[in-house]
């Protein structure tokens, strides 16, 4: 009989380490998953942060682009305007050229505040951690245009044609 209590003596302390094993173990799998779960969370936080520096990027860069073709574009009509003074001496049809070159002038800058406004209510919207969405939700391609512009007469009453 001596030999057979050592044997439930020894399987007792075996099942108590075993079970001693797997509380330890359950309690580094309870550890370890509030440590992964909180490396997510600031992997998340890091990409959503990268993400918004890329758009913010993105659209600073688009306004930079437009504000120096802007720029550019006065000067050019300047000289267009005068050139076409000039050929008005000899041409006196170039007059109507003069006028429709300051109407298209004035179509740009009638255009590219707005944009421009636009843009920086974007930014702002991205600062403060919206990151721009199309109308089902899904984030918006940075191929994608900022504004919409109707593409046919029946939108543009001023197009010529249908896109």
């Amino acid at each position: 009989m001596f030999g057979k209590d050592d044997l439930v003596d020894n399987l007792s302390r075996d099942l108590d380490r075993a079970r001693g094993r797997r509380d330890a173990l359950a309690s580094e799998v309870t550890t370890l998953t509030a440590k992964i779960a909180e490396i997510e969370a600031r992997f998340s936080e890091e990409k959503t942060r990268r993400e918004r520096d890329r758009v913010l990027g993105e659209i600073e860069a688009i306004k930079n682009r437009l504000k120096r073709a802007v720029g550019a574009f006065a000067p050019v009509v300047g000289e267009l305007c005068e050139a076409t003074k000039i050929a008005a001496a000899v041409v006196p049809e170039a007059r109507g050229l003069n006028s429709f070159l300051l109407s298209v002038a004035t179509e740009v800058d009638n255009v590219v505040d707005p944009l421009l406004h636009e843009m920086d209510q974007r930014a702002d919207a991205v600062r403060v951690g919206h990151l721009p969405c199309s109308a089902n939700g899904a984030p918006i391609d940075p191929s994608d245009r900022l504004l919409h512009f109707p593409r046919n007469t029946e939108e543009n009453p001023r197009s010529t044609a249908a896109a």
